[in-house]
């Protein structure tokens, strides 16, 4: 449960600077894009990790009397943001690869590109890389407004137990 918290602090983090980057040049860009570099690739690695925790262990279920509808919705819409969170940091990857330009992260640490330069694919990447964290932000309103549908309206102990600190 703490690292689904740790994860969406950092998801919100990396979306409003990415926004904030997307709109404005400021004297700050190149420490808010080093920002962005390194909490994007700490968040890959942390969503291997929770796909290897959620793989060896059990969630809790889903309410019995919840509708065959909105369980094919929750499994689909975990499976969406599953995809968006390994997507957005590859293709981010990919996109500065393609650019050709550095990965540095904080700290200096270097990493590898996944390709070589092609400007062309650095510019479909980087439309891509956009329309993901739109597509992202669409999807985690549409899971708090289930959370709150759960909580508010159903009432059947799903949300507080996504409240709760228990492991």
């Amino acid at each position: 449960m703490l690292l689904h918290w740790v994860m969406a602090a950092l998801i919100l983090v990396m979306l409003f600077v990415g926004l904030f980057m997307a709109h404005n040049s400021t004297i700050h860009y190149a420490s808010l894009f080093t920002l962005h570099r390194t909490v994007g690739f700490l968040l890959l690695l942390l969503v291997i990790v929770r796909l290897i925790n959620r793989f060896t262990n059990r969630t809790p279920p889903l309410p019995d009397d919840l509708p065959t509808p909105m369980k094919l919705a929750a499994h689909l819409s975990h499976l969406l943001l599953y995809g968006f969170m390994i997507a957005l940091p590859l293709v981010g990857w990919a996109m500065l690869s393609a650019g050709g330009y550095p990965i540095t992260l904080w700290g200096g640490c270097h990493i590898p590109p996944l390709m070589g330069f092609h400007p062309h694919l650095w510019g479909e990447l980087r439309c891509l890389h956009s329309l993901l964290a739109y597509g992202l932000i669409l999807l985690i309103l549409t899971h708090i407004g289930a959370a709150l549908l759960h909580g508010i309206i159903r009432r059947d102990g799903v949300l507080a137990s996504m409240l709760k600190y228990n492991k």
